[in-house]
């Protein structure tokens, strides 16, 4: 499989020496570097290619347009005739990682052995932390952010200073991060669109907790403004509404089976496990509304629940409103109306009260209902 390890950075280049050294020096070197420059004043550009990287610019300021836009690049999006062949995985590094020589090769591994693995991270330890207590602040600064991530996620983060991914699975969620926001955690948004696929049963983010990659403290420094990167772990799961809260990702994640004996499990997601244990590509199969919980609220497009080629005709929808009311009595669905106990009237395919309507023109429209 072709590798490419993407490093974003601006103004940089003293510690980007050091990252391109290390992957220098791999066990399985990749088949190429590419540097996206976000606006550097200073000697990334000439540290770069001195190293034989490729170097992509973004003029847009921000990491999550830089790694989307060098992610891009390693896909082979919008390459013209005569570019390389695109690669097949893409790493993701930052300026300050130090890597372990063989870590190209065993990320490689975790997603060459395991096609289940859409993306893959690993462990941090500082290099340049107070000696004596660099392993403590170590283990507090990235086991907290696994733990509690993860926790939020319901499933493994990605750590954007050392992580790998397939690029279909890029290809899958490119459109759907949110590369344009500045105030979120690039690889937290991207864990939360990969892991939306892992929810849905396809495919899933895994950890390499024995691969320790070195990277900088300088996140713990109080001039770097510590509150502003908590408010931007925040941003990355509200930013992704109902999607992105904790509690709706446990539901969809469900590890124990017990919300969907309970039928709480959004009804979506059982129709996507469903067809992944058949063998049929879950996107083709239509969604029902279940508890509230859709898998478009929020996205990078708009967080749109549906197009118009999901809405179905007027004429189709009105065609046995009895038959509608009859199976919403159970506990069903019918051509994506819900009919509730207080609400039983379909308006233009539109469940809705007439209550709302001016005096005498709710039973005008109940007569005229009933004539049709």
């Amino acid at each position: 499989m072709r590798v490419c390890v993407v490093v974003p950075v601006r103004d940089d280049g003293a510690l980007l020496d050091a990252c391109l050294r290390s992957l220098a020096r791999q066990t399985r070197v990749p088949d190429e570097v590419i540097v996206v420059d976000n606006g550097s004043t200073d000697d990334t550009v000439e540290v770069a290619l001195r190293h034989g990287a490729r170097v992509v610019t973004e003029a847009e300021v921000g990491i999550a347009a830089a790694a989307s836009t060098g992610y891009d690049a390693a896909a082979g999006v919008g390459a013209g005739p005569g570019a390389a062949a695109p690669v097949d995985l893409i790493g993701r590094v930052d300026a300050d990682s130090v890597l372990p020589r063989t870590w190209v090769a065993d990320l490689v591994g975790t997603l060459v052995d395991d096609p289940d693995v859409l993306a893959v991270s690993t462990n941090a330890r500082f290099y340049d932390a107070p000696v004596g207590v660099e392993r403590l602040l170590s283990a507090l600064y990235v086991g907290a952010y696994h733990l509690v991530i993860g926790a939020a996620l319901a499933h493994w983060p990605l750590f954007g200073s050392t992580m790998m991914m397939r690029r279909t699975a890029w290809l899958d969620v490119r459109d759907e991060v949110h590369r344009h926001e500045t105030l979120l955690h690039d690889d937290m948004d991207l864990a939360l669109h990969l892991g939306d696929r892992q929810l849905a049963g396809r495919g899933r983010i895994a950890y390499r907790r024995d691969v320790v990659t070195g990277i900088s403290a300088r996140p713990l420094d109080p001039g770097n403004a510590p509150w502003l990167r908590t408010y931007r772990a925040l941003h990355s799961f509200t930013v992704h509404g109902t999607d992105g809260l904790p509690w709706s990702r446990w539901l969809r994640a469900d590890p124990a089976g017990v919300f969907t004996r309970l039928g709480w499990t959004p009804s979506a997601v059982v129709d996507a496990r469903a067809a992944v244990a058949d063998g049929v590509d879950p996107g083709s199969v239509g969604t029902r509304t279940g508890i509230g919980i859709g898998s478009g609220t929020g996205s990078g497009r708009g967080g749109a629940r549906g197009s118009a080629a999901d809405v179905a005709p007027h004429e189709e929808r009105q065609r046995q409103p009895g038959q509608q009311r009859a199976e919403a009595s159970r506990g069903e669905v019918a051509d994506r109306v819900v009919v509730t106990d207080e609400d039983r009237r379909v308006d233009e395919g539109v469940a809705r009260p007439l209550a709302h309507l001016p005096q005498g023109a709710g039973r005008q429209a109940e007569r005229d209902r009933r004539q049709d």
